[in-house]
């Protein structure tokens, strides 16, 4: 089941996110110290989120993150901003094709 949501982070970060909160027994809780946190992933960057998740709940126990674990959460968050850059270019050649 966990790598199954972690293919599925891939492709549907947002989905994922929520099923991990849904039936996550608490993993989320454990990465997190308030509510919001996550609530705010899920709107912007919900990648780096479940990666910081998944950081926090390593080997190295819960809250502690290790340099493999902080590479792969600024990957996500070049994933994530990447994600979100190329909406916005394809948003703007829409827009100029619009115009012509």
């Amino acid at each position: 089941m966990p790598c199954l949501i972690g293919c599925l982070a891939l492709l549907f970060p947002r989905l994922a996110l929520v099923l991990v909160w849904l039936f996550g027994g608490g993993y989320l809780g454990r990465a997190y110290e308030h509510w919001a946190w996550p609530v705010l992933g899920l709107l912007f960057l919900p990648l780096t989120t479940l990666t910081f998740a998944f950081a926090s709940n390593s080997l190295n126990g819960p809250g502690e993150v290790d340099a493999f674990g902080w590479l792969l959460i600024i990957l996500a968050l070049l994933g994530d901003l990447g994600i979100l850059g190329g909406s916005r270019k394809s948003a703007e050649t829409w827009r100029r094709r619009e115009r012509e």
